[in-house]
């Protein structure tokens, strides 16, 4: 079945990147010209999707405001003949149907796309994590779809971490399919040295299938005393299997102040307008390092 909705949570504190998110929520900091949550828009609408629900929270209106018209602003820039930027700009508020629904309390990951369950109704639906902008030049989102559609399987994006970075994250019990596919057959969310299964991680993106909302209504809090999403999908794993598509792409942690600079660097050195004078700069202040 075509996955065509897909719900982005966008409701976290961003505590790891204050004092800049006490005003302007984490997913609206730029990279480049760009606020992180358009380039995970702009990656869904390439995947195929059509439907997009963003999961906000008290203060991220402004995101809401980003794929909203802005009349005066569109009005100064034909009235100043800056045509090119007036297209871009109404260009983002017709990428998708974009819809937006409040979690009022923060139950965690598992809660949050509880709360898309009505958005949701029969059909198979991507998550695509706010704080993970994957730049790609086949959409991370499409690989995981394109899987999910060949499999009818529940869908993780992963990627190999260190052994350092597994015991912060999910550990993924894998075999090999094809290519970059794997079946997963366990996981454990940070596990001890012990208890690690791989090197492998999910990280960013999933495509599910509707079932998992009987789950997550049946699943006790875990960590932290909130509904995780892991738990849900482990069900999944050791019922049924799920597959894990080992991405093209980067992926840069919006929520974490290196992940935010990385973004804005390798962006911009790719970037037509400023790419050529930022890699001049940062070979000469390579030579004072």
């Amino acid at each position: 079945m075509k996955v065509t909705k897909a719900i982005i949570p966008a409701a976290g504190l961003g505590t790891r990147v204050l004092p800049a998110s006490k005003s302007i929520p984490k997913e609206m900091l730029p990279i480049v010209d760009k606020p992180a949550i358009q380039y995970i828009v702009e990656e869904a609408v390439q995947s195929g999707i059509t439907d997009i629900l963003i999961i906000t929270n008290r203060g991220k209106s402004p995101m809401e405001d980003h794929f909203d018209r802005a009349p005066e602003l569109e009005e100064r820039l034909l009235a100043s003949g800056k045509t090119e930027l007036y297209d871009e700009i109404v260009s983002i508020t017709e990428m998708a149907n974009i819809q937006y629904i409040r979690q009022k309390e923060t139950k965690g990951l598992g809660h949050a796309v509880w709360c898309a369950k009505s958005f949701v109704g029969d059909d198979p639906f991507a998550v695509m994590y706010g704080d993970d902008v994957i730049i790609s030049d086949l959409p991370a989102c499409g690989q995981l779809c394109r899987a999910y559609e060949e499999f009818g399987l529940a869908t993780v994006g992963m990627k190999e971490v260190t052994a350092e970075q597994i015991l912060k994250y999910s550990s993924l019990k894998t075999e090999p399919i094809r290519d970059n596919l794997f079946r997963v057959t366990d996981m454990i969310e940070k596990p001890r040295p012990d208890q690690v299964l791989s090197l492998y991680s999910i990280l960013g993106r999933c495509v599910l299938p509707p079932k998992i909302f009987d789950i997550l209504e049946n699943t006790a809090p875990g960590a932290g005393g909130e509904i995780q999403l892991t738990d849900a999908m482990l069900q999944l794993a050791r019922t049924e299997g799920m597959i894990g598509v080992d991405y093209i792409g980067t992926r840069y942690d919006m929520g974490n102040k290196l992940g935010i600079l990385q973004a804005s660097v390798e962006v911009g050195l790719k970037h037509p307008e400023i790419g050529a004078e930022l890699r001049e700069y940062l070979k000469k202040l390579a030579k004072t390092l």
